[in-house]
């Protein structure tokens, strides 16, 4: 019965859009469509199982409950408290940690907590550089993290793999108080064991942010830092495909007192997190969490992170067969970077691509002279096609379309160009047809037929006899 009123709930919720606000009930109409039949090679992306999207839009959001479980500023939550726990314990088994936050809005939002935990504005921290890989929160000038902290960058070595030698020799330099590794745009294993040693020698925290390889560590494919790291972030959508959230994580260190002596680590992170940087938590969000974190723990989700693993060393071997410089010389994780043709720039591969129904995204590379904005390279992720079901011959067939695009490109600036008409409906034709032969999971048998999805159905059944 319970299940039945929920349902009439979302169905209504839906219905009103539909009818109040058609405008934007149109644009998420649209937006699935691109969905569905675009090619999505983006690394940040994932996939939200529909199950996950429900519990996004249950009545749960209408809870405030500023605290934790047991421990609220606020009545009324009980059952916040079952699902905050829940959470936590699948995030626990999941991950083989001994404490858990799932407070925290995203990861970045996870980054600046454990630094507020255990840092003061002044300290010195070891990040990897932007444009070698790391993250905006890793210590980029741009962003908070370099703005309140002294930061050195580390790198890569000429091979493309992390200078674990550099990040010695700038450890024992500047003695920093925090070692980040983790990476956004790194293609391959890292050393966590490594890291902590170097940190050890010279008394620092590490922070171990695996945003991008958090479903290769759940499934075994990733060592897993929780227990060498002293705290472990990841957000819960790339690769856990579930809402946009972040977890903090902490292994064998969780009841490591701090500095001060009287709180432990994982305490100070329960107080970074609330009242120092949040107020009341998303609990429709971290509610989300936990259907997600149970999917995680499922047996085919091991064979899916072994997919995207295949997938991303059969892309990088692709474009390599055609030409291109991969960095790193290939892939340990799901992200395949690769330098762009010369006379290009990322950002006209990117918007090429896009022309072709081929979404990637342009990034710095090792060495890149040019700004982010524009960038030398391009990142691609194989977590939404091996969702679809894609396998290694169909990554042969998406390097050669985007071999193909770009082939044809003609560049007038460092952001325009010609030329893709000429394969612009060949490429696209190709495209649909690789989306059609593998669909994403929700879209043959959807969880429910809201009014915006029917009117898409009639649109396309009429496009289809218009064409015919």
């Amino acid at each position: 019965m319970t299940s039945s009123y929920m349902m009439e709930y979302l169905n209504r919720g839906i219905g009103t859009l539909g009818r109040d606000d058609p405008v934007l009930s149109q644009i998420l109409a649209q937006e699935y469509r691109r969905q569905c039949e675009y090619l999505s090679l983006v690394a940040s992306s994932g996939g939200t199982d529909p199950s996950v999207l429900a519990v996004l839009g249950s009545p749960i959001i209408n809870v405030t409950a500023e605290g934790y479980p047991g421990q609220r500023f606020h009545a009324g939550c009980r059952y916040v408290d079952q699902a905050e726990q829940l959470a936590i314990d699948r995030a626990k088994k999941a991950f083989g940690a001994r404490f858990a936050n799932v407070q925290a809005h995203c990861a970045s939002f996870a980054n600046h907590a454990v630094m507020q935990a255990v840092l003061q504005p002044g300290a010195t921290i070891l990040g990897m550089a932007l444009d070698q890989g790391g993250h905006l929160t890793h210590g980029a000038p741009v962003n908070l993290s370099g703005r309140l902290f002294k930061v050195h960058s580390y790198g890569v070595d000429r091979r493309g793999f992390i200078d674990y030698e550099q990040l010695s020799e700038l450890a024992h330099a500047h003695r920093p108080r925090m070692i980040i590794c983790g990476t956004t745009s790194y293609t391959r294993i890292i050393d966590f064991g490594r890291v902590r040693a170097i940190a050890d020698a010279v008394g620092a925290y590490v922070l171990a942010d695996i945003t991008h390889i958090a479903g290769l560590v759940v499934a075994g494919l990733h060592p897993n830092p929780i227990d060498v790291a002293h705290f472990t972030t990841t957000c819960t959508f790339k690769q856990l495909y579930g809402p946009r959230g972040g977890l903090i994580m902490m292994g064998a260190e969780a009841d490591t007192l701090g500095d001060d002596g009287k709180r432990t680590l994982s305490q100070k992170i329960q107080s970074a997190v609330f009242p120092l940087l949040q107020g009341a938590p998303e609990v429709h969000t971290i509610a989300a969490k936990a259907r997600a974190l149970g999917r995680v723990l499922q047996p085919e989700f091991v064979e899916l992170m072994q997919r995207v693993r295949t997938n991303a060393n059969a892309l990088a071997a692709a474009l390599s067969t055609r030409g291109y410089e991969v960095v790193g010389g290939g892939s340990d994780n799901h992200i395949v970077m690769f330098r762009v043709p010369e006379g290009l720039s990322g950002a006209i591969a990117e918007r090429a691509l896009e022309d072709c129904n081929i979404v990637v995204n342009r990034n710095k590379v090792p060495g890149d002279a040019r700004g982010a904005a524009v960038g030398t390279g391009v990142r691609l992720g194989t977590n939404t096609v091996s969702l679809r079901g894609m396998g290694p011959v169909q990554m042969e067939r998406s390097a050669a379309l985007i071999d193909e695009v770009l082939s044809h490109v003609r560049p007038r600036s460092e952001t325009t160009f010609d030329g893709v008409d000429a394969v612009q409906e060949r490429v696209i034709s190709n495209v649909s047809e690789l989306c059609r032969s593998f669909p994403l999971p929700w879209e043959s048998t959807p969880p429910m037929q809201p009014r915006w999805l029917e009117a898409l159905e009639m649109e396309r059944s009429v496009a289809g006899v218009n064409h015919a």
